[in-house]
Order: structure tokens, then sequence, then C-alpha cells
């Protein structure tokens, strides 16, 4: 189960409540930051944003590949770990909203992930250290550490277990 706080909204669908739940001018700003991290292509330069800006919890080394969207209303839920990987138009969100409520959830990445290109981080999930998520994968439970997974909805393929015993049997790189 993802760890989310709810608040259950009366009337028009809970999108229509928005500016109750976050400023507009936080929104405006958050926006023009993320446009401007989205089409840069220094990694330092995102992070520089994201962290200054955004008060995203980033660790050193960390890659936002082109066009990744974090979230536009609650970016400062985002926690990144050291030497991660963040691929090419991944949405990271750590809110949703739905007809009778909304949802808003931390999302932590540990160190040393990969995730795949055009994947989905919904809110209020874990990505342990050293896991890799396949390309094109709807993120909605927590990802064990030194896992492989991948799909919609995501499974795991490989364990941490199975990882290993697979690095292990690849033939050695000569130069």
């Amino acid at each position: 189960m993802r760890r989310t706080e709810r608040f259950v909204v009366e009337g028009a669908n809970s999108l229509w409540h928005i500016y109750k739940t976050v400023s507009f001018w936080k929104v405006m700003k958050n926006f023009i930051v993320i446009q401007l991290g989205r089409y840069s292509p220094s990694l330092s330069f995102k992070n520089f944003l994201y962290r200054n800006f955004l008060h995203m919890k980033i660790g050193d080394e960390t890659s936002f590949a082109l066009m990744v969207m974090p979230d536009v209303m609650f970016p400062e839920r985002i926690t990144i770990g050291k030497n991660s990987i963040i691929g090419y138009n991944t949405t990271l969100l750590a809110h949703e909203y739905l007809i009778n409520e909304y949802r808003i959830g931390e999302v932590r990445i540990g160190d040393r992930v990969l995730i795949g290109a055009n994947s989905t981080i919904l809110p209020g999930v874990n990505i342990g250290d050293d896991a890799i998520v396949s390309a094109a994968t709807l993120v909605h439970k927590d990802v064990p550490a030194g896992s492989f997974v991948g799909g919609n909805p995501m499974k795991v393929i490989y364990t941490a277990e199975e990882m290993a015993t697979r690095r292990l049997m690849q033939p050695e790189k000569t130069s």
C-alpha cells in the first residue's frame, strides 16, 4: 500500500479544488523552473534548479535525463539519493487528484537507482538502493532494494538475490 495523505472533497471533482490545496503562484514558479530543467542539457544546472527553487532533496551525481517531469505542486516531497539516473521523460508524482479526494505522498528514490525512460512514479512509494526500474514502468508500489522491476502493472522481474547471481554469471570484460 502506498503511503499517502488523503483529503476528501465535496462538490466538484478534486482538481477543481486545486488552489485550495496549493498556491497558484507556487505552481506557476514550479512550472517555469521545471520547464527550464526539462529542456536543459546541463545535469548540474538541473540539480541546482531543483534543489534551490523546488526544494527537492537530490544526492550528489544524480542525473535527470532530458524531459523528466518532477511534480509541479509538491516537488519538495521528492527525495533522490546519490548517483541515481532518472530516465528520459519520466514523471515523478507526489500528488494525485481523484473525483472525490486528492492524495499527497512522499517519493523516495535510493542511491544508485536506475529508472528507465517513460516511467511514472506515483506518490507514496519508496524505491530501494541499487534498484532498476525498466522503461515505461508504472511504479505503483514500493520497489525492493537491488531488484529489477518493470511493466504495467509493475512486477518484480528479478529479486536482489537473482540479480546478484546474474552478475556473477556474466563473462568478464576484456579490454
